[in-house]
């Protein structure tokens, strides 16, 4: 297979992915066979705090990016931050992550290549390929991963918002429903109705979508006290 129907098989196998999860497992999967790696993750990062193996090939590159955290120190840290881009040829000697070189030394990793993912809107996190001998990765595999991580980036930004449009519809949706309840049973307007969802989401502090939602579930049921709620 040419390079240019490997990524174009890869794009279109990204673009059918029906979860952001298995979005991201099928970019580790084709990192692993785009590039001179044994194993490929990815580290995808919520907040400052808040940051996730979303995909590896085995079990050793959870525990990599574990041992990241803990020591706080790593080129996939490092790449979601810093530079972006960060490669050791042997992490067992790297000045740069002692503590962490020599952790994953240890499970058989010798070199490492990290590459940010990232839109122009915003940094998701770092794919991360793992060789299990040094001087594993020169120009020509970084270059694959920067063309690799553009694809992948697009890809994770459009499974994120084709998901986040998705809730938002079948909230609507639900919430259409709810009112429709209501306006049946209390002889309510839509605005009365919406506003009545909207008072008990306030007074109960649960969000719209779940009032809307234990209203629909209990739609049936005679006794439903609709003016106490999901907490009654």
């Amino acid at each position: 297979m040419t390079s240019s129907s490997f990524f174009a098989q890869m794009a279109l196998d990204l673009h059918e992915a029906p979860t952001a999860e298995r979005t991201v497992e099928k970019i580790a999967e084709y990192a692993q066979l785009a590039t001179n790696c044994d194993d490929a993750g990815i580290m995808l990062v919520h907040a400052r705090q808040q940051i996730e193996t979303a995909a590896a090939t085995s079990h050793r590159v959870g525990e990599s990016h574990n041992l990241q955290m803990i020591h706080d120190e790593g080129p996939c840290l490092d790449a979601i931050e810093g530079a972006a881009h960060y490669s050791s040829s042997d992490v067992s000697i790297d000045p740069r992550w002692r503590k962490w070189g020599a952790a994953v030394a240890d499970l058989g990793i010798r070199s490492v290549l990290s590459v940010r993912l990232e839109t122009k809107a915003r940094r998701y996190g770092s794919l991360n390929l793992y060789a299990d001998r040094p001087d594993a990765f020169d120009d020509d595999d970084l270059a694959v991963a920067m063309i690799f991580v553009r694809h992948a980036a697009v890809a994770i930004a459009n499974a994120h918002n084709e998901e986040g449009l998705q809730i938002a519809i079948d909230a609507r949706k639900l919430i259409g429903q709810a009112q429709g309840i209501l306006m049946e049973r209390f002889d309510l307007d839509a605005d009365r109705s919406f506003e009545f969802l909207r008072r008990q989401s306030q007074t109960h502090n649960v969000k719209l979508r779940n009032i809307a939602e234990w209203v629909v579930a209990n739609r049936a049921d005679p006794d439903a006290d609709f003016a106490v709620g999901p907490d009654a």
